[in-house]
């Protein structure tokens, strides 16, 4: 390892069954090693990209908490929240390679990741904190589930069913009550996913804010409004048949009527690693296509 360098052990995360993904995972890792880091993969990724991963050391999610003290992710947006929930309580920080379509946390492009990732691993880089919501759902007192979530917490109508009604209070207070598709919950990393599509405001990450966004409301006059994300939420299902609960990509179906999904800031935040000179309005620029139709030469300048 470099002198200096704040990371010795890096573990490595790819992309699900990812087409092409071992290539760069490899690449990466040999790039790794030849600065001097320690390089292990995550199990799984370990066995989805085949014999190319034997010289280097496998860990499972939980051994990678304890021993990595980075872990690089190799995909999408949903592969670096999928991590980042499982890594949470760990504070391992994360890095993220662009291997997906959206990318707006995974923001180093493959074809950057040989330079900048090595630079990075030698401390060069921008830290920032990112909010997680946890979330239960209770049924006559009883917790039937729990989990983290780090884009949204979404309750909405499944199948064709009517309109859902919820109730919704904030630290212990009558908010209102409304009919609609649904609602979302949404973190300022997930201001940018569900939220924004449903008409929802972006959020800055460092902004310590939750938004809640109604889903295609009955009364037009049900907006979204954002809340400190110290604020205590509690949606109760008033009406409605077949009512469902998405925490990021896990689902949790068949919600009674009664039913609360009571919402919060988790106690654990992730930190992500950017490249030195990191802009967010830049990852705004091109992945909302801002500005499209004025070239680089006509930019204003930082």
């Amino acid at each position: 390892m470099k002198t200096g360098s704040p990371f010795k052990t890096v573990a490595l995360v790819g992309k699900y069954h990812a087409d092409g993904v071992a290539e760069p995972l490899l690449t990466l890792a040999a790039c790794i090693v030849q600065r001097g880091h320690h390089v292990v993969f995550e199990r799984d990724t370990a066995h989805n990209i085949g014999a190319g991963a034997d010289p280097y050391g496998t860990l499972d999610i939980q051994e990678i908490a304890r021993q990595a003290d980075v872990a690089v992710v190799v995909g999408g947006d949903g592969t670096m929240l999928g991590v980042g929930r499982q890594l949470a309580a760990s504070k391992v920080p994360l890095i993220g390679v662009n291997h997906g379509r959206v990318g707006f946390i995974t923001d180093i492009p493959l074809d950057e990741m040989r330079q900048v990732v090595p630079a990075m691993l030698e401390g060069h880089f921008e830290a920032e904190q990112r909010t997680l919501l946890s979330a239960r759902i209770e049924r006559d007192g009883q917790v039937l589930f729990e989990t983290l979530a780090f884009n949204d917490v979404v309750v909405n109508r499944s199948g064709i069913s009517g309109m859902v009604e919820l109730r919704v209070d904030v630290d212990g207070r009558f908010m209102y009550k409304q009919r609609s598709d649904g609602l979302i919950v949404a973190t300022p990393t997930g201001s940018t996913a569900y939220a924004l599509s449903a008409t929802g405001p972006i959020l800055h990450p460092r902004l310590g804010g939750v938004v809640l966004v109604p889903i295609a409301p009955h009364a037009l006059s049900n907006r979204p409004i954002v809340l400190p994300d110290s604020s205590d939420i509690v949606i109760t299902i008033t009406g409605g048949r077949e009512v469902g609960a998405n925490f990021d990509m896990q689902s949790f179906a068949e919600l009674r009527q009664g039913d609360r999904i009571l919402v919060g800031r988790s106690e654990h935040q992730v930190t992500f690693l950017h490249p030195v000179g990191y802009n967010y309005y830049a990852t705004l620029r091109r992945k909302l296509h801002w500005n499209e139709h004025i070239s680089d030469e006509d930019m204003p300048q930082n």
